[in-house]
């Protein structure tokens, strides 16, 4: 840092704070959130902040000018975690930032109108961010990481405070801000691995009166539509799940190849638990490469191609929660291999095509390198009868599977496979 004199520092503090009061007077949101940007390391604030840390003397400044004087609960606290931040001391700059947006969220409370939305998004997202970093400070030291959770109880009074502030007819200008605080809250959520408490916040969104979901934001929506479609997956409900990240999907930015990405790595296994394969482009186009052989094993019924594909990527797959979900893709590949066996056999014999020996899946197994006696074959089949996948029957004294004549092996088309 380069030499800063008292007259400099004074002149940077008192102008951050003439921004401040000038932002609030003419109601300049967008003014006000650059204020609040913490993490963001602007020049203008970490400029501020060497300021303060040359200048220990900012609080008198606040309190002795009646136009800083009255918001002085909300910018000395600010100050002491800008000051924080810039010394690398997370957990203060943590700290002091929750006491400062505690004192915004109650002037937030007095304005009539949502001209401080954008504001109270920046600290909604600062708070979240400051806490993952303080929380990472804390483990670093040995200490038990608590600042995110603390960071989501101060989300949901957020929630509490939007919410609120419809009129008796449900309406308000400030609860389009829920969906925002609503998508960090599920960014908190899923970090700290206590996504059931998602639940409450859904509940709230989605049938309660005061909101209107067409109103909120589309950037919020979209956001939501992911985590929620990720709830879904990992409760196996692969329809809905398919509906809501197909609407991520689709209202996403065509610019955001980041974000499109993430909704389709979810999107992905959801397609292919219901029988919809994506093409090769696609996965290249969106550096998905990861999911190509899993596609192909799905396309020529090579278990041994889908396990080795599953075990090269287990981690990664485990990470993102779809390692279960692809899993059952086996189902799906025995059922192609099953039908691969039936066209060959068509095409040698039609008369005897519907009539599949036991002992020929077990040899094509085998060529898969993949070893089963005939009694697990039969058990395979039999699952594969019940969930839908062939329709047929067994002949058990000649260890045969009989195919139905008409539409033996049924296509998804949509819906997942029976349970």
């Amino acid at each position: 840092m380069a030499y800063l004199s008292m007259g400099e520092s004074h002149r940077r503090i008192t102008d951050y704070l003439n921004r401040f009061a000038d932002a609030i007077n003419y109601q300049d949101g967008d003014s006000l959130a650059r204020l609040f940007s913490v993490s963001s390391d602007s020049p203008s604030l970490l400029s501020l902040a060497d300021a303060l840390n040359v200048f220990q003397d900012a609080n008198r400044l606040i309190k002795q000018s009646e136009k800083f004087s009255q918001f002085g609960e909300v910018v000395a606290p600010f100050f002491r975690s800008l000051q924080c931040y810039r010394l690398g001391n997370l957990v203060d700059a943590y700290g002091a930032f929750e006491k400062a947006s505690n004192a915004f969220i109650q002037e937030f409370r007095n304005w009539e109108s949502g001209w401080a939305l954008e504001a109270l998004y920046v600290i909604a997202y600062e708070i979240r961010v400051l806490a993952e970093r303080a929380d990472r400070e804390l483990a670093s030291n040995g200490k038990s990481p608590e600042k995110l959770k603390g960071a989501g109880s101060f989300l949901m009074k957020v929630f509490g405070v939007l919410a609120g502030s419809c009129d008796l007819q449900g309406k308000g200008p400030k609860r389009v801000g829920a969906l925002y605080v609503t998508c960090q809250l599920f960014k908190i959520y899923f970090k700290l691995g206590t996504v059931n408490l998602c639940r409450s916040v859904i509940r709230s969104i989605e049938t309660a009166r005061i909101f209107d979901f067409e109103e909120f934001p589309i950037r919020d929506k979209v956001t939501y539509m992911y985590y929620t479609g990720r709830l879904e997956v990992l409760n196996e409900n692969f329809p809905a799940a398919d509906q809501k990240l197909s609407y991520a999907l689709t209202h996403c930015c065509l610019s955001k190849e980041a974000n499109i990405r993430m909704i389709l790595k979810y999107l992905i296994p959801v397609k292919l638990s219901i029988g919809i394969l994506p093409k090769k482009q696609l996965l290249e186009n969106y550096d998905l490469v990861e999911y190509n052989n899993i596609v192909e094993a799905l396309k020529r019924g090579d278990l041994r191609l889908l396990r080795s594909a599953l075990q090269e990527n287990e981690d990664q797959f485990l990470r993102s929660g779809v390692y279960l979900v692809l899993e059952k893709l086996e189902l799906q590949v025995y059922q192609r291999l099953l039908k691969k066996i039936y066209i060959i056999q068509k095409q040698k014999d039609p008369s005897k095509a519907h009539q599949v020996k036991l002992e020929v899946i077990v040899k094509a197994l085998k060529w898969l390198e993949i070893e089963m006696d005939l009694d697990e074959v039969e058990c395979i089949v039999a699952i594969l009868i019940y969930k839908n996948l062939m329709k047929g029957y067994f002949a058990h004294k000649s260890k045969v599977v009989v195919l139905s004549k008409q539409d033996p092996f049924p296509k998804l088309n949509g819906k997942p496979v029976a349970s």
